[in-house]
C-alpha cells in the first residue's frame, strides 16, 4: 500500500465500509467518519466497523485532526464521488496537506496487489461476487471479499458482511456508474452485462471495452456473457463465455422449483446437475458466471454444483420472506429495467396467485433518463393480473430538478394496458397490500440507494403476518 493508514469519508457507506474492514482485516490502521454516526441511526453500523477494526468518528474535520497530529503515522484520506465539496473533513485534510484519493484508486491499488476476480456488467455483480466467493469459501480457498451487499452467511454473525480478508482470491465488484472500472486490470476480469442505465450505451460500451482490454492487457482471463448479444461483442478468440448455448460453461434444461432454481451446466466434457437456492433464470445465469470464474480459479464442476446447494443468499437481492400462511415478499436492489423486468419475471414463476410489484425508484435524474426504457420493459413483463404500483422517488439531497415523479411512469403504464398505480407514501401502499394479499400471492419490492428499504421489507413482513396470519 502506498500509506500505512486511511481515514474514509463516508465509511458507513457500503462501498467504503468494505475497503475499510478489508484493509483492517490486514492490518492496516483505518478510521473513517459519516454523517449517520450523527444519529441513533448510525449506531449499528459503527459498532460493526469498531468491531472490525475500524475507529469511527463524527463528520466534522475532528477525525482528521486526529490523524493529523500524528505525524509519524502517514495517512491518505478516501472519498467517493458522493462526497460535495466543502465537506468538513475533506477541508481539515487539505489544511493539513493530508493526500486525498479516490476510493476506486485505492481499489485498484489492492486488486494490482492481490490475485482478483473482479465482477463487472450493470446488473448482478453483487450476485455473483457473492456466489463466487461462497464457492471458494465452501472448498476451503481462504477467499477475501469486497462487496456491494452483505452476504447473508456472514451477517447472521453480527457483520456488516461486505467484506472478509482473506489469504486466496480476491473477489470483488467492478463499478461502471461512475466510470471507476477502467482502472482495474484482475486476474479474472468478468462482464455480466451492458444496459442502459446511469450512462447512454454507446458510453458504457467504451467503458466496458477498455476493461475487457485493460484484463487482456494484464495477461488475465477475460469471462463474457454469451448470451448477452452487446457483452458477447467484447469477446475475442481468447475469451471464456458463458450462457444458455454452446459457449465454454453451458446451461442447460433450466427450471424453476418454487423459490429456488434446477439447471444443468456443461463444462468441457463434463455434466453435472445444479440446485440453486434462488429464484429466476437470471439468477442461473449468474450462477453460470461464478461457476466458470471459479473453474479458472481451481475448482471443479462438481465442487462448485456442492457448494452452490447451500447458498444462502445475500442482502436484498432476491431475499425472500415466507409468511405463515402462503404469502412470499420478496426484498430486491433491482432498479434498472433489465433488472426489473428479471425481478418481476422470476416471482411469476412462483407466484400461485396474484403479483403485487412495487417500485421506488432513486434520483430525478436517473428515473427521467431512464423512463422510456423502465415502461417497455415492465410493460413487457407484466401479465394480464398482476399490479404495478410505484412511490415517490427517493431524494437523498442536493441541488436535483424534482419536476419528474413516478406518477409519470404509471400514467404511461396504464396506456399501454397495464394494471399500474401511483401511492406516494409507501407506508400507505403497506397498508392497500397487506389488507389485500392472500395465500399464493407474491408481493416483491424494488428499489436501490435507500438504506432504509431493507427495514421497511421487515416491516412489510411484518405486518402480513400480523394481518394475515
Amino acid at each position: 500500500m502506498i500509506s500505512n493508514s486511511y481515514f474514509f469519508v463516508g465509511v458507513a457507506g457500503v462501498g467504503m465500509s468494505a475497503l475499510a474492514q478489508f484493509l483492517a482485516g490486514k492490518g492496516v490502521w483505518c478510521g473513517g467518519s459519516d454523517r449517520r454516526f450523527a444519529s441513533d441511526e448510525g449506531e449499528k453500523v459503527k459498532k460493526q466497523l469498531e468491531e472490525a477494526g475500524v475507529k469511527c468518528f463524527l463528520q466534522d474535520g475532528s477525525g482528521i485532526a486526529g490523524v493529523g497530529a500524528r505525524r509519524a503515522l502517514p495517512c491518505t484520506v478516501i472519498v467517493s464521488t458522493a462526497i460535495e465539496a466543502g465537506n468538513p473533513d475533506t477541508e481539515a485534510a487539505q489544511k493539513l496537506n493530508i493526500p486525498i484519493m479516490h476510493r476506486s484508486e485505492l481499489l485498484a491499488k489492492i486488486t494490482q496487489e492481490n490475485s482478483t476476480i473482479a465482477v463487472s456488467g450493470t446488473s448482478g455483480k453483487s450476485t455473483v461476487v457473492g456466489l463466487i466467493w461462497h464457492i471458494l469459501n465452501e472448498c476451503k480457498k481462504e477467499p477475501s471479499l469486497l462487496s456491494g451487499a452483505g452476504l447473508s452467511v456472514l451477517e447472521e454473525q453480527g457483520k456488516i458482511g461486505n467484506a472478509v480478508a482473506g489469504n486466496g482470491w480476491l473477489v470483488a465488484e467492478a463499478d461502471e456508474s461512475d466510470g471507476t472500472l477502467v482502472r482495474y486490470s484482475p486476474k479474472i476480469g468478468i462482464i455480466l452485462n451492458i444496459d442502459r442505465d446511469h450512462k447512454e450505451i454507446s458510453e458504457l460500451e467504451t467503458l466496458f471495452e477498455e476493461f475487457a482490454t485493460n484484463v487482456r492487457r494484464a495477461d488475465g482471463t477475460l469471462i463474457i456473457n454469451g448470451s448477452h448479444p452487446l457483452a458477447a461483442k467484447l469477446a475475442d478468440s481468447q475469451t471464456l463465455l458463458f450462457g444458455w448455448d454452446s459457449f465454454d460453461v453451458q446451461g442447460l434444461d433450466y427450471k424453476a422449483n418454487g423459490i429456488s432454481s434446477e439447471f444443468k451446466v456443461r463444462y468441457k466434457n463434463e455434466c453435472a446437475d445444479f440446485y440453486l437456492p434462488l429464484p429466476g433464470k437470471h439468477n442461473a445465469e449468474n450462477a453460470l458466471a461464478a461457476v466458470l470464474a471459479c473453474t479458472v480459479a481451481g475448482v471443479s464442476l462438481k465442487e462448485c454444483a456442492n457448494a452452490l446447494r447451500t447458498w444462502r443468499g445475500i442482502h436484498r437481492r432476491s431475499q425472500i420472506y415466507e409468511c405463515k400462511n402462503g404469502i412470499v415478499l420478496v426484498d430486491d436492489y433491482a432498479h434498472n429495467p433489465a433488472k426489473i423486468a428479471a425481478s418481476i419475471r422470476s416471482c411469476q414463476n412462483f407466484a400461485k396467485g396474484k403479483l403485487f410489484a412495487w417500485f421506488q425508484p432513486h434520483g430525478f435524474g436517473p428515473t427521467k433518463f431512464l423512463k422510456d426504457e423502465l415502461v417497455e420493459e415492465i410493460s413487457k413483463a407484466l401479465r394480464p393480473n398482476d399490479e404495478m404500483y410505484f412511490s415517490s422517488i427517493y431524494y437523498a439531497g442536493g441541488t436535483a430538478d424534482r419536476n419528474f415523479d413516478s406518477y409519470i411512469l404509471s400514467e404511461a403504464l396504464a396506456k399501454k394496458g397495464s394494471n399500474a398505480n401511483f401511492i406516494p407514501n409507501r407506508e400507505d401502499y403497506l397498508k392497500e397490500i397487506t389488507n389485500r394479499a392472500k395465500p399464493g400471492d407474491v408481493i416483491l419490492l424494488m428499489g436501490a440507494r435507500d438504506p432504509s428499504l431493507a427495514d421497511f421489507a421487515k416491516n412489510a413482513f411484518a405486518l402480513l403476518n400480523t394481518s394475515q396470519c
